[in-house]
Parts: structure tokens; C-alpha cells; sequence
């Protein structure tokens, strides 16, 4: 007897050709609702369902595949004589291969507007019951979730005759059970999210974080620590969309690099901006009225440093830019994008990784760091920076333009490791205190790489000055401006002090810290 072959795809894609060739190795097909359909329509012999059950889909479909002639073909234990006896005495096949994949909840869920009841009706029952039944029973059939698998299925048959190898039909079980938890995750995520929403409410009492490997990268942080790209979440985004237009792959240092990048350059969205990173902070940054003079402007804050970089900009590459890019050795380049003259031009850096991002706002709602034990979440770091609710403690009043100056330099402020110091001029960097043990030793050093240019400068902090001493530092070297968050319990000494040398003193009321 052929053997029976039930498929029923949400993703329809490569679904004909893969049933031609299931039916060359003999194969019957019973489906169901649309793939039916599809098969009919493409000639190929097709059994539905509801006419293999004797039972017609009910319910607006909700019901299809859920009965014993379907899933006691899928459980049965060809190797238990009660099982087998059960298949004869109620005229039941045993199924040899299922492809199923599941209803599009997670792209359903992304389009702008949608419904609860939408979101709900994309919620398949069927299809993960029939994907947990075929993948518990691996040692009997094979279940195949994605239209990636179709081609080493049908090299397994070729191999091996009638059925795929028992180790392939082990790791295609394991990929079933991912596939159902992905999605399950996927729908209890929103539920809580939208039940939260109903209730005022944002506290939540479970997290699930899981995801699908896109590759295993050559290592980790060093050379002795094993890594791997997952990207969460069937619908592709964030840098699992980007577009790799040329460069080495992609390293595991490189995509935590990237994305630091990527939230400093999402702070600016009107004029051009460059942002150059190492090690996660920043070197240079810079807004300019040309998206090359925001890069030069960067990238001589601090060239010593930008060797080697990582370079993020807000706008799409043109061919000046891509010129100024080609002059000094870099390790990734991302973009909104880049024109066709520009790639021409960046091609001479071969090894560059030159990235396209459309969407470079797009971040994670929520943070993940893993500890002994569990893990800790955190909402992302995403205020929006409103001037007009800062206050200004000094007497000296910030002109416009140094009001626009600080709030420049508090949103680069917020991106660079604690204790953070940040000096900047004319809407660029002038030098950077990151990942200090003390504030004071942040301010030497981010004044120290400014040096003569601090002239008339402004800093910024990303935590309160517990003391004096570093706005008397920063006055000293010609600092006119300071913003901090302010909450000190001895801010009034800083004030005084900024008001005997004459600074201007804003507190913002937000602390920006960066672990």
C-alpha cells in the first residue's frame, strides 16, 4: 500500500513541486481548507480531509483535523501490536509524513490596527496539535514545519528508500517543538500585553525568551567562547532585516557594536549624524548640515580611536560620504541606505561590513541580562528628551543655542558607559569619560581628550555631582554649560559653585546610568 502523506501549510511556498515528488515516491495526500485546493488545482490527486474522516469541517474551520482517523495515524506505534490492531479495527492508516505549518499569528499581530478578534482567529489549533503528535512519534514517521526542510527530506528518501533516516527524523521532531513553542510564546506574549494594557497595569508575573538560530558565529566576546545569532520571533526584524551589502561575516563583538551604534544614531532623526563606536562607546559624534561633514566632524573628535570602528549614520550613504569612508580602516558601516554610486565607491574596502538598516529606531521594547539562576528585564532606556522640562538652576539663563547644545550632549551622555562624562562644541564631541570607578575620573578624562578646544565648551553627566570638585574641574578647563540629572544631597554646593565661576547649570531629572 503507497504510503500517506497528510499536508497542511499555512506558507505555501515550494508546496507543489515538493508534492510532485512525494507522489513520484508513492506517496497518497489527504489536506485540508486551502493546500487541498492548491494541490487540486495543480493537478495533483488529493484526498480532503473531511472526506478521509467522514467528518466535514465545522465550525468556520475551526475544526478540520482534530479526529482519531487523523491522529491515531499519527500516533500509532508500528512497533506495538495493540496499536496496529487498533489502526485495523477501526480502518485507520498510519501517516507517514506530516507538513504542517502554522497560522501567520506573528505577521498578523505586526500589520498596524489589528484586532483582538483578528489576532485571535489567527490562532491555529490544529496545526501545533498535529506538529506535537507527529514529533512525539519521530521514531515512526516524519514532521516536517518548514518549506527549508523539503529538500533534505526528499535527499533522505533517495538515501534511504522508503523512509528518512531516525536522526533526521529526530532533529526535525526537535525543530516541531521549537516551531510550537516560538508560537505559543508568540501568543502569550500578546495576550499578557494586551491584558496589561486592558488593566492599566505593566507588571507581569512570567517572561519566555526564545528564539530561532540565523548562524553560529565563529566565537563569542574571545576566541574560547562559543556564540550563535538568534533571532526572535518568526517575522524577521531589527538586524535579522538588515541587508549585508558587502564585508567579512558578521562577528559576535560586531552585532553588540552595531547595536549600541544603532541606539545613539536613533537619538537623531532631523539633521545628518554620524556616530563612531569602540568597544560599545562612543568616540565621535557629530550632527552636520551634509551627512559627510556630520562623519568628518566625528571622525576628528577622536580619529586615534575611530581606527577600526564602527560607524552608524541617519541617513542614507551618498558618494561624498562614502569617499570619507574609504580613508580610514573600519569594521562596520550601517545606514539607512546607500546609493548604487556610493556602494561602487566602498566596494575598494572590500572587508568593510557595510550594512543597510531602514529602520534604525526600531529597538527592543525590553532588556535581557542573564544571571546565576534567571535572568533580569528591564524596560529599554527610551525617554523622550523634552528641554522644556528641565530646569535651569543658575543664574546665568542657557541661550538657545546652548540649550540645543546640551540637549545634544545629554542624548550622547546616555549612551556611554557609567560614570559617564561627555564634552561636546558645536554639535560634536570633543571627548568622552566612559566606564569610570569614580566621576571624577571620567571628567579628567573626557577633559582631558578635549583639551584646548573645551573652550567655551559644554558637558554633560549622566549621574549627579555628589560634590564641587568637578564642576570647579570642568569651569577650570573652560567649560561654560554643565547638565546632569540633578538629585544630589549636596546639589546646591555644585550650584554655588556654578554660579561663583559663572556656568550655566541644567537639571534634567532623568538619570541616564549604562551597565
Amino acid at each position: 500500500m503507497p504510503r500517506l502523506a497528510l499536508l497542511s501549510v499555512s506558507d505555501k511556498t515550494g508546496l507543489i513541486d515538493f508534492a510532485r515528488q512525494l507522489v513520484e515516491f508513492e506517496f497518497d495526500i489527504i489536506s485540508s481548507g486551502g493546500t487541498a485546493k492548491a494541490l487540486k488545482d495543480a493537478g495533483l490527486k488529493v484526498t480532503k480531509v473531511s472526506d478521509y474522516t467522514g467528518f466535514p469541517e465545522i465550525l468556520g474551520g475551526r475544526v478540520k483535523t482534530l479526529h482519531p482517523r487523523i491522529h491515531g495515524g499519527i500516533l500509532a506505534r508500528r512497533d506495538l501490536p495493540q496499536d496496529v490492531a487498533d489502526l485495523e479495527n477501526h480502518q485507520i492508516r498510519p501517516i507517514d509524513l506530516v507538513v504542517v505549518n502554522l497560522y501567520p499569528f506573528e505577521q498578523t499581530i505586526a500589520k498596524p490596527g489589528v484586532t483582538l478578534p483578528e489576532a485571535i482567529e489567527q490562532i491555529d489549533i490544529g496545526g501545533p496539535a498535529m506538529l506535537r503528535a507527529s514529533a512525539k512519534n519521530f521514531q515512526h514517521l516524519t514532521v516536517l514545519c518548514n518549506p527549508a526542510q523539503y529538500d533534505a527530506y526528499l535527499k533522505e528518501l533517495k538515501e534511504y528508500g522508503k523512509e528518512a533516516s531516525l536522526e533526521f527524523r529526530q532533529a526535525c521532531a526537535c525543530e516541531a517543538f521549537s516551531h510550537t513553542a516560538d508560537y505559543d510564546r508568540a501568543i502569550a506574549s500578546y495576550l499578557h500585553l494586551f491584558a496589561s494594557k486592558q488593566r492599566e497595569e505593566s507588571e507581569e508575573t512570567s517572561f519566555t525568551l526564545s528564539g530561532n538560530q540565523l548562524q553560529s558565529l565563529r566565537y563569542g566576546e574571545n576566541p574560547h567562547q562559543a556564540a550563535a545569532w538568534y533571532q526572535t520571533g518568526t517575522v524577521a526584524s531589527g538586524w535579522a532585516a538588515a541587508t549585508k551589502l558587502q564585508g567579512k561575516e558578521l562577528s559576535y563583538n560586531n552585532l553588540v557594536d552595531l547595536e549600541a551604534a544603532r541606539r545613539i544614531i536613533a537619538e537623531f532623526t532631523d539633521k545628518p549624524a554620524a556616530a563612531i563606536l569602540k568597544h560599545t562607546n562612543p568616540c565621535g559624534v557629530a550632527v552636520g548640515d551634509s551627512l559627510s561633514e556630520a562623519y568628518e566632524k566625528a571622525f576628528n573628535a577622536d580619529a586615534v580611536s575611530a581606527f577600526g570602528g564602527i560607524v552608524a549614520l541617519n541617513k542614507s550613504i551618498d558618494e561624498p560620504t562614502a569617499t570619507a569612508l574609504t580613508k580610514t580602516f573600519l569594521e562596520c558601516v550601517v545606514a539607512p541606505g546607500c546609493t548604487p554610486e556610493a556602494q561602487e565607491i566602498l566596494a575598494a574596502k572590500s572587508k568593510v561590513r557595510v550594512l543597510t538598516l531602514p529602520d534604525m529606531g526600531a529597538g527592543p521594547e525590553n532588556t535581557v541580562k542573564a544571571i546565576a539562576g534567571g535572568f533580569l528585564v528591564q524596560a529599554a532606556d527610551d525617554v523622550v528628551e523634552t528641554p522644556t522640562e528641565w530646569q535651569v538652576v543658575t543664574q546665568k539663563q542657557p541661550t538657545p543655542d546652548q540649550l540645543e547644545e546640551l540637549l545634544f550632549a545629554w542624548k550622547i551622555c546616555k549612551h556611554v558607559k557609567s560614570n559617564a562624562i561627555v564634552v561636546t562644541r558645536d554639535r560634536a564631541t570633543l571627548g568622552v569619560g566612559a566606564g569610570q570607578m569614580n566621576r571624577v575620573g571620567s571628567v579628567k578624562i573626557a577633559l582631558e581628550q578635549a583639551g584646548e578646544k573645551s573652550q567655551g565648551a559644554t558637558l554633560a553627566s549622566d549621574g549627579f555631582f555628589p560634590f564641587d570638585d568637578s564642576v570647579r574641574t570642568a569651569a577650570a578647563a573652560g567649560i561654560v554649560a554643565i547638565v546632569q540629572p540633578g538629585g544630589s544631597m549636596r546639589d546646591q554646593d555644585s550650584i554655588q559653585a556654578a554660579d561663583e565661576l559663572g556656568l550655566v547649570m541644567v537639571f534634567t531629572g532623568v538619570r541616564h546610568f549604562l551597565h
